[in-house]
C-alpha cells in the first residue's frame, strides 16, 4: 500500500474507533505501515492486528471493518 493508501486507510479506521481510542489505533496502524514499508509485514502481523483493532472499534462499525480487512488481507496475500 502506498503512502496515500495508508493515509486513507488510517483515516477510514480512525473515524470508526471508539471515542478516546484514536491514539491507540493510530499507533497500531502506524507500526503496521512501518513494517509494510520495510517489507517485514507478515500474515502473523495481520492476525495480531485484527483482534487489537476490533477491540477499539465502535460496535456498530465492526462488520464494515471486517469486510474491508478481508479485502486488504486478500490483496496482501497476492503480493
Amino acid at each position: 500500500m502506498d503512502k496515500q493508501g495508508q493515509e486513507m486507510f488510517l483515516n477510514f479506521i480512525l473515524q470508526r474507533v471508539q471515542e478516546g481510542k484514536e491514539d491507540e489505533a493510530r499507533e497500531i496502524l502506524l507500526e503496521n505501515f512501518k513494517k509494510q514499508d520495510e517489507g517485514t509485514f507478515t500474515k502473523e502481523d495481520i492476525e495480531q492486528f485484527v483482534p487489537k483493532m476490533m477491540n477499539l472499534l465502535k460496535p456498530e462499525k465492526i462488520d464494515e471493518i471486517k469486510a474491508v480487512a478481508k479485502q486488504f488481507a486478500g490483496s496482501f496475500g497476492n503480493q
